[in-house]
């Protein structure tokens, strides 16, 4: 399989009170709040690389995130800076994945014309005018795969990284069942694959 690198997670939570937007901007560090052209106040960290979006309703989307680890600790240091400018809030908020963005390259050119006859037009969208990726819309997992004629795609709409992996292995699979990938190399295991 080829290997694949996440670019994005996006997360949310509910910090289950309101907050006064206008004073925490006051309050915290690395805090932007401009409501005349964004409703929520932006909040950045440096390590973990992040920008949470916090809404006067309590909820907050975490985005920038490179791996889960990264969601759970951004969403901690969140919480802490809030829990600093004096929001009464106990423990860390339950997060939920609402999209990770993922890319892999399949190393080598694929026909994206074949591609759109060999995958079938009921989950394939094509039109090279517009835009040059061929739109693929798997149910199992459900995500979206951008494949670019380089051989390089964008893996979108996966809730966890084992969506991608699936993702990935399913749509290398059915290009080299139809000869448009060539044949992994002999005696590969799926260990090495993932390696």
């Amino acid at each position: 399989m080829p290997k694949y690198k996440i670019q994005n997670i996006v997360a949310s939570a509910d910090l289950g009170t309101e907050l006064d937007l206008t004073q925490l901007v006051v309050e915290m560090e690395n805090a932007e709040y401009e409501p005349e052209s964004f409703p929520g106040l932006v909040f950045r960290l440096k390590k973990p690389k992040t920008a949470t979006l916090i809404f006067r309703s309590g909820k907050i989307v975490c985005t920038g995130s490179k791996s889960i680890g990264d969601v759970k600790q951004a969403i901690q240091m969140v919480t802490e800076s809030l829990k600093d400018a004096g929001i009464p809030l106990t423990g860390s908020p339950a997060y939920e994945v609402q999209n990770i963005v993922a890319s892999a390259d399949l190393e080598q050119p694929i026909n994206l014309t074949s591609t759109v006859i060999s995958l079938g037009l009921e989950k394939v969208e094509y039109e090279p005018e517009v835009f040059p990726g061929l739109v693929y819309r798997l149910d199992d997992p459900k995500v979206v795969i951008l494949l670019f004629g380089s051989g390089r795609l964008v893996c979108t709409g996966a809730k966890k990284p084992m969506d991608v992996e699936a993702a990935i292995v399913r749509i290398s699979r059915e290009l080299r069942s139809v000869g448009l990938l060539s044949p992994e190399p002999p005696g590969m295991s799926e260990k090495d694959r993932l390696a």
